[in-house]
């Protein structure tokens, strides 16, 4: 059984060496054999394979300069650590490199060579088998270059734990450990990548973008990662598409059609040179310019795309770079490369050929092969093409400095740099097992493995805690998921005005160890968009919402896709595409373009504004009339008319009328807590005052007359004192339920922001409206009170009552504030304030103008009314017209009565009843003298009644003119009728009055 299975393991390592013939491998013994993986060739040739005899390799195509490179830089590092004195030392590092062709089918086929070395290594069937050319096992192995390659080398080569180190491999896939144990790489993932991506798509405000990906484990894990970077972000992606290079043309058209119907200008591309390059080429055919394509490091620098022929189309790439390294002394390692020098190289008769278009005499063949090469740059993907044709035959002499190749661009080694960081990890993780100190080491009990005879999985438990500094100083460690972070160098495509070639620019770059919002730079100055302009693209579904709009989602569409909706009043937006409107402070209003906020208009009834300037001028108008009313009154205090109206009681009523129309000047200006405070009570208790005065003054004179006959009782029961204290105790009540008020619910300040959306009305709220309306209600109850004795006493004396004056005054005191209560309901604002200021002067000016303004105008003007003749008179003629009546009265109840008890026998008048005298002046005098003589001494009234007339003359003489008076009283006899007696008496009682 056991040599069974010699034979067989012996059997398929034969068969994988005849695949791999000495010209196909690159191949140097040595005490610890590194194996290799690198895409020689881009791909295999199509081949039917139609199984009528054994199957044969397949042939591979298309010479990758660059993939040659990388595999001589692998050659490099391994002699730089032979030959380092302190890098394992007495130890020699060998090498097995094989070609993948790019495919998977043949990098498996190199695989199966490692593997199955290192399985007749663990049989130990030395005893058995006589290997005279025995070579060591594959302790690790560096490779491969694509994701998809490398997804099925780590299958294979993790089931036997042998160490795999990829330095082009970035799918995030990889890095899960329970699926690929043995995996590790120099390159990042592809995670930090697609998250670059999707800030550069952000840094330049696009949203709209479609995507492309490579059908393999490198593309779709990459796209899919986009695809949550750009959902956070916004992002919305038009269309999303695969590809691969083996897509037939049918495939690859309707990917076109897509891309060249769409509206996203920015391309996102996770793909490899190969995969893509028949995308391209369509689209060349097709002209489809103006698109932004945004490329992965795996063909951002690929030679098979960055063709100058290209370059109209895809002249807008914006690409990722793995950041470039320095090898010192490779330069002229690539220079001394010759076939017949590196004969442990059996690619270098390939790459002599393919690069200076001949055959080597000495090969085995002469078949036909590209004709020409295409120049490229750095870490793309190149490769000689075109037509098959006769070569001419090699001369060993060329320069290989003479010609540009691919394989001579070492201005920016990335890829290459990985690969010799792959291969110097591998060297140091050795080198810490040489170095391992017994009890210190990584196995059980501290133990170490030997280095003779080391073994894969213990180069991969070193690998996995491995940490060194290399040539440019940084530190390499592994993290759990076998990555190194590193940074990406960001390009932009240019074509050089020198020969015309795609040159990369570097413009910017992207720091994986940066906090978040940090990590990307780019400098826009150095990149130019379809290879002249310096202006950005717009690649939206919509166009920017300036400031002062919003977006709205439109239905059905991506949330990219949305139409620009204008902030409403109050709400503004001060950046473009603003997703909501933010609202404006409390105190603040959107301004005309909902661009900013503006403080909000302060109102109130200004002392500035021309409405309040005018109240402010009435007010202070009626404050200068009643000021005036007042000095008149005190200048003429003595005069009749000034004492009959009660001065004491007039001199109060006008001191409360000109704080009535102070008041209304608390209502004007911005309202405070203390001006709120005070003008309703100022004001309440102003009028309060003032109708009190009336009341009081009224009623006095109403109940004097009407008393049968004024007695000492009547002077002392409405002395002053007691005016005065009816007065207070009036008074007194307001004041009480002002202080209930204040203390109760104090009115103040508040800025109203309802009313108006913009404006803020400063108003003064004022507590409790019961309040208030209990303060006017009883000013309107004392005002009816008032109306009411009034009205009464309209037919007294006019010096006494000014009783239709105070009727008139009445009335417009309960127009105004009847009027004011639905204008106060009805109004806001400050015009609130200005209705009850307009009320105030109103009742006002109706109170000093129907009171005062008709004794103004007589002291003032008529002089001669102001006398105490005219006083008396008006007295008198007011007893005997109330004498006169109640004569009548008793004589008609006197007729009737006699009527009765006579019966028929007398006559009576049936109409009317005249009372005249019969005695004519036997002296009479002049008209002229006979007015004059009135005027002097007297008053005659005539009083007409319905039954009758009696003329009454009454005389007021110096006590020195008596005798006179009598004689002629004696000649006159004018008194034509006798007034009753207790008329007489009232008119005597009411003269100390006057």
């Amino acid at each position: 059984m056991t040599l069974y299975s010699c034979c067989l393991i012996l059997l398929l390592f034969t068969w994988n060496t005849a695949a791999y013939g000495p010209n196909q491998r690159a191949q140097k013994k040595g005490d610890i054999i590194l194996g290799g993986l690198f895409p020689i060739h881009f791909g295999v040739a199509a081949k039917d394979q139609d199984l009528k005899s054994r199957p044969e390799s397949v042939e591979c195509i298309r010479y990758n300069f660059r993939g040659f490179r990388w595999l001589q830089a692998m050659i490099f590092a391994i002699e730089e650590i032979n030959s380092s004195p302190t890098l394992l030392p007495n130890m020699t590092l060998g090498y097995r490199i094989f070609d993948t062709c790019n495919t998977v089918s043949k990098a498996l086929e190199a695989t199966l060579s490692f593997v199955a070395q290192n399985k007749i290594d663990s049989l130990n069937l030395d005893e058995f088998c006589n290997c005279s050319e025995h070579i060591p096992s594959t302790i690790a192995v560096v490779g491969a270059t694509g994701s998809g390659i490398s997804t099925a080398v780590a299958n294979l080569l993790g089931l036997f734990y042998i160490p795999q180190v990829s330095y082009a491999s970035s799918s995030r896939l990889l890095s899960n450990k329970n699926q690929f144990k043995s995996f590790l790489r120099t390159i990042p993932n592809d995670e930090h990548q697609a998250t670059a991506m999707a800030d550069i798509i952000e840094y330049f405000r696009w949203n709209w973008v479609g995507t492309i990906a490579a059908d393999d484990d490198y593309g779709r894990p990459g796209i899919e990662k986009f695809r949550e970077e750009a959902e956070e972000r916004d992002i919305c992606i038009d269309f999303s598409e695969l590809i691969s290079q083996y897509s037939d043309e049918e495939e690859i058209q309707q990917v076109v059609e897509v891309i060249q119907n769409s509206t996203a200008r920015v391309i996102v591309v996770f793909s490899s040179g190969p995969d893509l390059e028949p995308l391209i080429k369509e689209i060349v055919r097709r002209n489809i310019t103006g698109k932004i394509w945004l490329a992965s490091e795996a063909w951002a620098s690929s030679s098979l795309i960055a063709m100058p022929e290209f370059f109209r189309v895809i002249g807008s790439t914006i690409g990722f770079a793995l950041k470039a390294g320095q090898i010192p002394g490779f330069r002229e390692f690539l220079q001394k490369v010759h076939p017949k020098k590196s004969t442990n190289n059996g690619f270098a008769k390939e790459f002599w050929e393919e690069t200076f278009n001949c055959y080597l005499p000495d090969g085995s063949k002469n078949s036909p092969a590209p004709t020409s090469f295409h120049k490229g740059h750095e870490e793309g993907l190149g490769a000689g093409n075109g037509t098959f044709a006769f070569r001419p035959p090699c001369t060993g002499d060329e320069n290989i400095t003479s010609v540009e190749t691919p394989y001579m661009d070492y201005t920016h080694l990335r890829i290459s740099y990985n690969v010799y960081l792959a291969v110097y990890s591998i060297a140091h993780a050795l080198q810490d097992i040489y170095t391992c100190t017994p009890g210190k080491g990584l196995f059980t009990n501290g133990s170490c493995a030997d280095i003779k005879k080391v073994e894969a999985w213990q180069v991969l438990k070193h690998l996995r805690h491995l940490n060194f500094t290399n040539n440019m100083g940084e530190q390499v460690d592994f993290d759990e998921f076998g990555d190194l972070v590193g940074n990406y160098s960001i390009i932009n495509w240019h074509l050089s005005p020198e020969d015309g070639s795609v040159v990369f620019e570097e413009v910017g770059h992207y720091n994986v160890y940066a906090k978040k919002g940090e990590r990307l730079f780019i400098n826009e100055n150095k990149i130019l968009w379809s290879g002249f302009s310096k202006e950005v693209p717009f690649s939206n579904c919509s166009r920017d919402c300036l400031p002062g709009t919003r977006k709205g989602i439109i239905e059905g569409e991506p949330t990219c896709c949305f139409e620009c909706v204008d902030c409403p009043d109050g709400e503004y937006s001060d950046e473009t595409d603003a997703s909501a409107c933010d609202k404006c402070p409390e105190d603040y209003w959107s301004n005309e373009n909902h661009t900013s906020c503006i403080p909000k208009q302060i109102e109130f009834l200004s002392w500035t504004e021309p409405f309040g300037i005018a109240l402010t001028l009435f007010a202070v108008l009626g404050i200068f009339l009643t000021s005036f009313v007042l000095g008149v009154f005190t200048k003429f205090r003595n005069t009749p008319i000034v004492k009959a109206t009660n001065r004491e009681l007039s001199y109060l009523l006008l001191f409360s009328l000109l704080c009535c129309f102070s008041s209304s000047l608390f209502f004007i200006g911005e309202p405070q807590n203390w001006t709120c405070r005070l003008r309703q009570p100022a004001f309440g208790i102003s009028f309060v005052l003032c109708i009190s005065c009336i009341l009081v003054k009224t009623n006095r004179v109403l109940l004097v007359f009407e008393a049968k006959i004024p007695t000492s009782l009547h002077r002392k029961w409405w002395g002053l004192n007691l005016q005065f204290l009816l007065v207070f105790l009036c008074t007194f009540v307001q004041i009480v339920i002002c202080v209930i008020w204040l203390y109760t619910a104090p009115p103040s300040s508040y800025r109203n922001h309802e009313l108006e959306d913009e404006i803020i009305f400063i108003t003064c709220h004022e507590g409790s409206l019961m309040a208030l309306g209990f303060l006017i209600g009883y000013t309107c109850l004392l005002a009816a009170i008032c109306f009411f004795f009034a009205f009464k006493s309209r037919k007294l004396p006019e010096n006494f009552n000014e009783a239709k004056f105070i009727t008139f005054s009445m009335l417009i005191f309960f127009i105004v504030w009847i009027s004011f209560i639905p204008a106060y309901a009805s109004t806001y604002g400050k015009f609130v304030s200005a209705v009850e200021v307009i009320a105030i002067l109103a009742a006002s000016f109706g109170l000093l103008a129907c009171i005062f303004f008709n004794k103004v105008y007589i002291i003032l003007f008529k002089p001669s009314r102001n006398t105490i003749e005219e006083v008396r008179c008006s007295t008198a003629a007011h007893a005997f017209k109330v004498a006169a009546r109640a004569t009548l009265r008793r004589s008609n109840v006197s007729r009737k009565r006699s009527n009765s008890l006579g019966g028929s026998t007398g006559s009576t008048p049936s109409s009317s009843i005249s009372s005249k005298s019969n005695h004519e002046d036997p002296f009479p005098l002049p008209a002229s003298a006979e007015r004059q003589r009135q005027q002097q001494r007297g008053c005659k009234q005539k009083v007409s009644f319905g039954s009758g007339t009696v003329t009454l003359s009454l005389s007021f003489e110096e006590p020195q003119k008596n005798a006179m008076a009598n004689r002629n009283a004696k000649r006159r006899n004018s008194l034509e009728a006798q007034n009753s007696d207790d008329s007489l008496m009232r008119h005597r009682a009411l003269l100390p009055l006057q």
